[in-house]
């Protein structure tokens, strides 16, 4: 087809399609329609303002005869307007174009508005099957008043209205719920959404309900803007705002101020630990109104232990308006936000040991991942940070004064099995298993000079494992023979020694290499063919575990002295599985039919001997 037979058509635009895919789709609830009046409102209060400073400001929510009406002193719509707007899908009267509303006045000051998108009156057909626009123009006061209604089929109609019916400029919208969803448009939910949404909206809002109580929805300035009497008065007062706002009483107060993006706020320091994985409900507001309750992404992942409550100029909304869009700006007050929170760490440290304390004993996972990529927090901090060490739950400065040699476990399984045995033999052992904390023992030495810091061996540990007597050794000769035998299926060696304290039977020793070889054997068991002849090839002369009986503790001595096979293997199994429940690591099947074997044979062994008589006759 030529240039010349080409036909340009225009798209046609199924209504109810696209009210259904903003109430399933875009909009999380019917309950957005509220804000996005209120929005409206806002916005067309900030285009008269900025023909006209000194003009009202007030926005009024009405509910009576089964119906919900919006009333605002904005800047209204002539009839041209109306055609050009309401009825022209995703058209924003906040756009610059071609003059009028929009013309370059008002389009200087499109950073002032709410509203971006053009499609908000859309959301009362979430709620509503016709809506009722009544507007009169202040940007052209000898207009008409027009009235506008519009139903979700798609239909409209446009009437001006005679002269006096309407007097102030500004617009009204009127809309009759469905049955479906007329529980959103009761008085007390449109209160609720109304507080929800617009507390922190720089304009006077108010509900009026059927009976002509009048309810104001805002209080402005927010509490962090206000004037005290004392810094003690604000501190107060935030506090009372945060047990309204998150209902807990915070920690600390920390203020929010980034100038350059129009951003104030407060962080609530949370008073009890959470998991670092728990996403924060950051409350984000957009020049007053509502954006976001659960606005996670305003603050870096390390920053978990606090709430915050923000109004902001500059941030970038979705579509829905209901998140932040992730954009070069939202990463920069993300970084500025994570270093207020930072130099407050870094204040208290210098201006409130006793508040630090408090703070690192509920908080210090979060610490320890924000020490482990700052340096001058780090240097600050991780000497008051606790470890889990064979001295007790102990700050690391504290640990350092008492050993000069530390000594890091990999994993807390290996603390588990060590630390008794290291306690006794007067060994610094920090357990190096849980999240960042290998890693931050291990820098120790770079802000505490003459510090030494060394992965633990289990080498270390037997060294400091007395040898036994040779003739205590030889009378044990038959019954370590056949512990080697039951043990061995578990890889593993079994050893006499002699060690405190001597309530602990038995101690397992087992390398991370020994389990990686453990786990490679079991492999290739279960593997076929190819696979377990490479798995085959791959076996390495990794140390084998140890079970190393301790010959103080008078149970291993009488297990030592039994002469009976049976009773023998039974009591080597007993040995072996309470060292395994030590460690605390999840047991294999194998591992758990042998407690299981152990138990039972020991049982019967008891119920045998008290079911005979010294003759050796059945009583």
């Amino acid at each position: 087809m030529s240039d010349d037979a080409q036909s340009t058509h225009t798209f046609q635009v199924d209504l109810r399609g696209l009210v259904d895919l903003l109430s399933h789709h875009l909009y999380s609830s019917p309950r957005v329609y509220l804000r996005e009046l209120l929005q409206n409102a806002v916005d067309a209060i900030t285009a008269r303002q900025a023909l006209d400073a000194g003009a009202p400001a007030r926005i009024t929510v009405r509910t009576a005869d089964g119906r919900l009406t919006v009333t605002d002193t904005g800047v209204g719509l002539t009839e041209a307007d109306v055609h050009r707007f309401l009825a022209t899908i995703g058209r924003s009267s906040k756009r610059g174009a071609d003059g009028g509303l929009d013309g370059a006045e008002l389009a200087s000051a499109r950073g002032d508005f709410i509203g971006q998108f053009g499609i908000g009156l859309l959301a009362c057909f979430v709620v509503a099957d016709e809506i009722t626009v009544t507007t009169k123009s202040a940007a052209d006061p000898a207009a008409p008043a027009v009235e506008w209604r519009g139903g979700s089929d798609g239909r409209y109609a446009i009437r001006p209205l005679p002269a006096g019916a309407v007097t102030e400029p500004g617009t009204t919208v009127t809309l009759v719920p469905r049955p479906d969803a007329a529980e959103w448009t009761r008085p007390e939910q449109v209160v609720a959404l109304a507080r929800h949404y617009g507390a922190l909206l720089r304009h006077e809002v108010t509900v009026e309900d059927a009976g002509g109580r009048v309810t104001r929805i805002n209080d402005t300035p927010p509490p962090w803007q206000r004037r005290y009497g004392s810094p003690l008065a604000r501190k107060e007062a935030l506090v009372e705002h945060c047990r309204r706002t998150f209902d807990f009483t915070p920690l600390d107060t920390i203020d929010l101020d980034l100038p350059l993006v129009g951003l104030r706020g407060v962080a609530y320091v949370l008073p009890t630990s959470v998991h670092p994985s728990r996403q924060a409900g950051h409350r984000v507001h957009l020049k007053g109104m509502l954006l976001s309750d659960q606005a996670h992404e305003l603050l870096p992942d390390w920053a978990f232990f606090v709430r915050c409550v923000v109004d902001a100029d500059s941030l970038r909304p979705t579509a829905s308006r209901e998140a932040l869009y992730e954009d070069e700006t939202l990463a920069a007050i993300r970084d500025a936000l994570g270093a207020r929170i930072r130099d407050w760490l870094t204040g208290l440290s210098a201006g409130d040991p006793a508040l630090l304390h408090q703070f690192i004993a509920t908080h210090h996972l979060a610490v320890k991942a924000l020490a482990r990529y700052d340096d001058e927090l780090l240097r600050l901090l991780l000497p008051w940070l606790p470890f889990e060490t064979t001295d007790g739950q102990v700050t690391l400065d504290e640990f350092a004064r008492a050993h000069p040699v530390i000594l890091v476990t990999q994993s807390v399984e290996e603390f588990r099995q060590v630390a008794p045995i290291a306690s006794a033999a007067g060994l610094g052992v920090v357990n190096g298993g849980y999240a960042y904390d290998r890693d931050l023992v291990h820098r120790l030495p770079e802000i505490r000079p003459g510090s030494s810091v060394t992965d633990l061996d289990p080498t270390t540990v037997t060294a400091h494992l007395d040898t036994v007597d040779p003739a205590a050794e030889l009378a044990a000769a038959a019954f370590l023979h056949t512990a080697r035998e039951v043990i061995a299926q578990f890889d593993c060696d079994v050893v006499l020694r002699s060690f405190h304290p001597v309530s602990a039977p038995s101690l397992l020793l087992d390398s991370r290499e020994a389990r990686h070889e453990r786990t490679r054997t079991e492999l290739a068991t279960e593997a076929d063919g190819l696979w377990a002849d490479i798995l085959g090839s791959l076996r390495s002369a990794a140390p084998r575990a140890q079970l190393v009986l301790n010959h103080l503790n008078p149970l291993v001595r009488r297990a030592a002295s039994v002469t009976e096979p049976g009773l023998a293997v039974t009591a080597v199994e007993a040995l072996y599985g309470q060292a395994l429940l030590l460690t605390r690591r999840p047991l294999r099947p194998t591992e758990s039919a042998l407690l299981n074997r152990a138990f039972i044979g020991l049982l019967d062994h008891a119920m045998h001997e008290t079911g005979s008589d010294p003759r050796g006759e059945t009583s």
